[in-house]
């Protein structure tokens, strides 16, 4: 059975676009997961000794809100300067930090991936 040419240029430009589709999308989803690890990494390095800082569990500090939380409160997203600018709560066990952009991005992606909502 002889097949047209269009048909079989349309199957292999169809096939190699899927390919490359799957490829990048395998990409992105790696990066995102290096992106949140990342992230919780930072939070657990500098916020984990007050903070609950993973899905589950109590704060060591009884003040402290657990980080899955903080979405009843107010939108993560809007973390993300003050986490580059620095900011201060006015608690006196509160340190000030300052992240670069990335690190920034990366907690944020973090405590979105965690919130209870």
């Amino acid at each position: 059975m002889a097949v047209r040419l269009s048909t079989l240029v349309t199957r292999m430009v169809t096939g190699t676009s899927v390919a490359l589709l799957v490829a990048a999308a395998g990409t992105a989803a790696a990066e995102d997961l290096s992106r949140l690890a990342a992230g919780q990494q930072l939070l657990e390095q500098n916020c984990a000794r007050c903070h609950a800082v993973a899905r589950s569990g109590n704060s060591p500090h009884l003040q402290a809100p657990p980080f899955r939380t903080l979405s009843a409160r107010y939108p993560v997203a809007h973390l993300q300067e003050a986490l580059v600018e620095g900011f201060s709560t006015g608690h006196p066990d509160m340190p000030e930090f300052i992240f670069t952009p990335d690190r920034a991005a990366a907690i944020i992606a973090y405590l979105t991936s965690i919130q209870d909502d």
